[in-house]
């Protein structure tokens, strides 16, 4: 594997169009039944200081991963899973709402993914083979035409930018989490750990979370059972009782990226990206182990991908 591969985050994948804030805002849908149910799924956690990054070798240091520096956060509540296709579909039943994928007409597909038989393919990504821009592919059918979410209405949702996370938050009467507490709520109370469930991978040589197995992008062991997305309740919670803080999907964050390690800052820069955290499920250590819960990465936010998703947090 080449140098430039295996720095590269090679799970992600982003729209060549201009950054765009999104215009409208789904209205929200006060005390509905369905809105306190997606509450009652979050959890309380108390603020406090951490120890956020890393300074360990096996980092990114390009990424801005590290120095490690010591962060407060207040308390807040956060969802245990990400958001499902169960809740997204319910979403869009009460608004009526077109993600940007469906207005684009198009979003990225892993290739193993791809339907001949229903799709054409038209345009794969330059530098990063392993992916195509599919027409058809949306949150609804995440291959392509063909395909439904029908049969995995409790995996998460994808093919969501971070205006569609958005768009969600404001129905739901949720927000995105800030990087910093995106980390602090996945290192479950332990400090420095690579994991959520602390330094080993594979403890006992039990999987803790869903990641490519095998050598990307040929072959998948399926070690841990899934080649794609799994449920979003899959495999043991972290000590915050929260669910696949590692891998499965990428979850927005709702900071800007850079890399000056002002990772608490909400400040606007439409000229950087969004920040993504926990990686996904074609995360592998021999080219982008972003799964570890100090790894960060950046998408732009008219972008959407089949392992990009996210979850929300409430103030206190």
């Amino acid at each position: 594997m080449n140098k430039e591969l295996k720095n590269s985050s090679c799970c992600s994948v982003n729209r060549p169009s201009s950054i765009r804030e999104s215009e409208g805002r789904a209205e929200s849908n006060k005390h509905s039944e369905k809105l306190l149910k997606l509450k009652e799924k979050m959890v309380f956690l108390s603020g406090g200081e951490y120890l956020m990054g890393t300074n360990d070798e096996e980092g990114f240091k390009t990424d801005g991963e590290g120095p490690v520096r010591r962060v407060k956060v207040d308390s807040f509540y956060i969802d245990s899973y990400t958001v499902t296709n169960q809740e997204f579909k319910q979403f869009v039943i009460e608004t009526g709402y077109k993600t940007e994928a469906e207005a684009f007409g198009w979003s990225f597909v892993f290739y193993k993914f791809l339907n001949k038989s229903h799709i054409k393919i038209e345009r794969q990504v330059p530098g990063t083979p392993w992916w195509f821009a599919v027409d058809g592919a949306y949150w609804f059918q995440p291959e392509g035409p063909g395909t439904t979410i029908e049969d995995r209405l409790d995996h998460p949702v994808v093919h969501v930018s971070w205006n569609d996370a958005m768009a969600f938050c404001n129905w739901a009467g949720k927000r995105l989490p800030t990087e910093a507490e995106w980390e602090y709520a996945a290192r479950g109370g332990l400090e420095q750990k690579n994991y959520p469930w602390g330094n080993e991978l594979t403890p006992e040589g039990e999987h803790y979370c869903n990641i490519w197995q095998g050598k990307f992008p040929d072959h998948n062991t399926l070690e841990d059972g899934y080649l794609s997305t799994a449920p979003a309740k899959s495999f043991p919670p972290n000590g915050y009782g929260l669910y696949n803080m590692s891998g499965n999907v990428w979850e927005w964050c709702s900071n800007w990226f850079a890399k000056s390690n002002v990772s608490t800052s909400n400040k606007i820069d439409i000229q950087t990206p969004k920040v993504m955290r926990g990686g996904s499920y074609l995360c592998h250590k021999s080219y982008c182990n972003r799964y570890r819960v100090a790894a960060r990465s950046a998408n732009t936010i008219d972008s959407s991908t089949g392992n990009l998703g996210f979850r929300c947090v409430a103030d206190v």
